[in-house]
């Protein structure tokens, strides 16, 4: 199978060097940004294409790693040119291959997702990191999904088939899991700033917590892991924390709560003093 990238940005620099370091071989990169294309091709030691035509000529394969919004007009691009037989692959968590792809049978060819769950934050770095991520493969075609699962299999990843329907709500659930997590840290850090912690302190304070606390929740469980006032019923103290909000902030705490008062009750059972707390930001918070 000989791979050819589409886009030179951290999916496709990460992918292609992981596949390059697993003995597969990888042709190059097209991307618009001649830069990106010779820098991509130099870090995985493949062929930079200025021509959209010969990586297709030359591939077996094509991942499409450019952002969401591009994909659909790149695939228009692809089918002016003999696509028979190749497989054309987005990289998407968000977006199905049949939103994409619905065409593709006319061309000959075949289309799929492969979503990596990885957070892509440095191209030159997260390939190392490959190894140990779940890659979620969405196709159209079940010989296309048991071909790639396959492919990616005799690589030692863990693979994971989902329906195109999905895809969104996967999307959304990795980006709890991922994205928002950074969002929760800005929020920490900045109420931190304003207790007089310099940028160092924040997060040499936080770092034990914060590890501590994401090793227990991937080792019991989210519900086993909950500590703090909401799971010890301590409605003053989430008064108290509500009383330093405002406007959307107030709001996210509230929301969250309500969540945390949830597996809450998971963990102990029903609980008088953990249900006042969700009446609480239900009624008087989120009304």
């Amino acid at each position: 199978m000989k791979i050819g990238f589409i886009g030179a940005g951290k999916v496709g620099f990460s992918l292609g060097k992981f596949f390059s370091e697993n003995n597969v071989r990888v042709t190059g990169y097209y991307s618009r940004n001649q830069g990106s294309t010779e820098e991509a091709a130099s870090f995985t030691n493949s062929e930079a294409y200025y021509e959209l035509k010969d990586i297709i000529s030359d591939s077996d394969a094509l991942f499409l790693t450019v952002p969401d919004s591009e994909i659909n007009s790149v695939y228009e691009d692809i089918k002016a040119y003999n696509i028979v037989g190749k497989y054309l692959l987005h990289c998407s968590g968000a977006v199905s291959s049949t939103d994409v792809f619905g065409d593709i049978d006319k061309y000959g060819a075949f289309g799929l997702s492969i979503h990596p769950l990885f957070p892509f934050n440095d191209k030159y770095t997260a390939y190392r990191g490959l190894k140990d991520a779940f890659f979620c493969i969405e196709a159209r075609e079940k010989d296309a999904a048991t071909l790639w699962e396959k492919e990616l299999g005799l690589l030692g990843l863990k693979t994971k088939n989902i329906w195109g329907k999905n895809k969104a709500e996967y999307h959304l659930a990795c980006v709890y899991a991922s994205n928002l997590v950074c969002s929760l840290f800005e929020l920490s850090r900045r109420h931190l700033e304003n207790c007089g912690f310099s940028h160092e302190e924040i997060f040499k304070a936080l770092t034990p917590l914060a590890k501590s606390n994401l090793e227990n929740i991937l080792s019991v469980g989210p519900h086993k892991a909950l500590s703090g006032p909401v799971e010890r019923g301590d409605k003053e103290t989430v008064k108290k924390h509500l009383s330093l909000l405002s406007g959307r902030e107030k709001d996210v705490y509230a929301l969250l709560s309500i969540t945390a008062t949830e597996l809450a009750k998971q963990k102990q059972g029903d609980n008088g003093n953990i249900q006042d707390i969700k009446d609480f930001l239900e009624k008087e918070v989120l009304q």
